[in-house]
């Protein structure tokens, strides 16, 4: 049984000047004033020179059957808007997973599920899928179905782990930082060609250069054991640690701002998670999936902070410029749907 209350807290400030809402960013459990703080960018317009699917594309089902915080009207309206400018069909699949659901469907994507009831009454161990529902998914792309699963820091890595295990991934069900550029943490990751970050896979290196990836940027989230068979498309870093809560997330920050002398504290309060991902690709069976640790990645936002007085805005996601967010999410969507080897 876990307080909810760090739902309603202010947010750290990470990484020197950056801002980061580690208690805001995905994570509107039952309070409206946390989602008004998280906005969808309106000024965000993909823009696609190539359509993939320039005629009747593939059919994306994203799962709102959940109390899934990510939707197609809501948070990842931007991810929606892209995948329908590449040519795919983008439904909203509103009923529980079974062969029903699911005989129609080529990408099946499902974005923080959650336990509504449970975490209503403070309780983040309850899965979001019942067992029915994650044995007709483990069929579904066994027999040649591909998946997106993604699953932000708690509570959703618990709501989604028992989904997860049937591919034999476990989540770290945490809040993944690492190091900043200056003194202290910070919870944004970057996964890059130049830190050595980035796997090797076709998701990645794209059908051409024009599509390669060289830099992604992750907002806060949690860590994933790299089964084998899979591939791991961004990789933790040596330095990177995992609190299991809120309040051990701003432990390991006091204790990474301390005099030398204090600094003994840090890491006592967190786990070291270097080896494993935010982000892995795997084929199973006749099917294939995708898992990534972090949700806002793939979206498009604005973040609203108020600090003294102030109202600080940031951007998280695809409209972060410098970063290749948007090709990742098509490159990715390319693969599963079998565009790519």
């Amino acid at each position: 049984m876990t307080d909810l209350k760090f739902a309603f807290r202010q947010p750290l400030r990470l990484r020197g000047s950056a801002t980061v809402a580690v208690m805001a960013i995905a994570f509107s459990v039952v309070s409206s004033v946390e989602a008004q703080q998280q906005l969808v960018d309106p000024d965000f317009r993909p823009k696609i020179a190539n359509p993939a699917y320039p005629h009747e594309g593939p059919l994306v089902a994203i799962d709102e059957a959940h109390a899934n915080f990510h939707t197609v009207g809501g948070q990842y309206a931007p991810f929606a808007d892209l995948l329908r400018l590449d040519g795919y069909r983008v439904v909203t699949s509103t009923n529980q997973f079974d062969s029903t659901s699911l005989a129609r469907v080529d990408v099946l994507v499902v974005a923080n599920a959650r336990n509504l009831k449970a975490l209503a009454a403070g309780d983040i161990s309850k899965p979001a899928f019942d067992e029915s529902e994650c044995d007709a998914v483990l069929k579904w792309v066994r027999n040649g179905g591909s998946l997106l699963l993604i699953a932000d820091h708690a509570p959703y890595g618990q709501a989604a782990a028992n989904l997860a295990v049937r591919f034999d991934i476990r989540m770290g069900k945490g809040w993944v930082f690492d190091k900043g550029t200056d003194e202290g943490i910070t919870t944004q990751l970057v996964f890059s060609r130049e830190n050595a970050l980035l796997g090797q896979h076709s998701i990645l290196s794209g059908r051409d250069m024009v599509e390669r990836i060289d830099r992604v940027k992750s907002f806060t989230g949690q860590s994933l054991m790299v089964p084998a068979g899979a591939i791991d498309l961004l990789k933790l870093s040596v330095t990177a640690r995992e609190a299991a809560l809120p309040d051990d997330l701003e432990a390991e920050e006091a204790a990474a701002r301390t005099a030398d002398s204090n600094k003994s504290l840090f890491g006592t309060r967190s786990s070291p998670v270097g080896g494993r991902a935010q982000g892995l690709a795997m084929e199973f069976g006749k099917g294939r999936l995708v898992v990534l640790g972090e949700a806002a990645m793939l979206s498009a936002q604005i973040l609203h902070l108020q600090e003294k007085g102030k109202t600080i805005e940031t951007k998280i996601g695809m409209n972060v410029p410098g970063y290749d967010n948007q090709q990742f999410a098509l490159n990715v969507m390319h693969w599963l749907s079998r565009l790519m080897n």
